[in-house]
């Protein structure tokens, strides 16, 4: 599971030969959860408003950079590395 972006104590990892719809795992504290990259949706899984907003704040910026790494994590293509939330 290749982690893309630390911040804040989060880590933004993409899977190979993940399941649709396209989506990034979290995780914070030792809990996951899994939020689509489209819209932010959290697909399952569960984290306090402040680390949610963090993760939707990261999305936000970096949508485009997602959506090619989740296809080529679907090629089974190593992803790079996103710049992480600076606060």
């Amino acid at each position: 599971m290749p982690t893309i972006a630390e911040f804040f104590g989060i880590s933004i990892m993409l899977y190979f030969d993940d399941h649709f719809p396209a989506h990034f795992h979290a995780e914070y504290q030792g809990k996951e959860a899994l939020i689509r990259i489209k819209d932010g949706k959290v697909i399952s899984g569960k984290f306090p408003p402040k680390v949610l907003k963090l993760i939707e704040d990261w999305r936000r910026i970096h949508v485009a950079e997602l959506l090619k790494q989740w296809e080529n994590v679907k090629n089974f293509i190593p992803p790079k590395p996103i710049k992480p939330l600076d606060k």
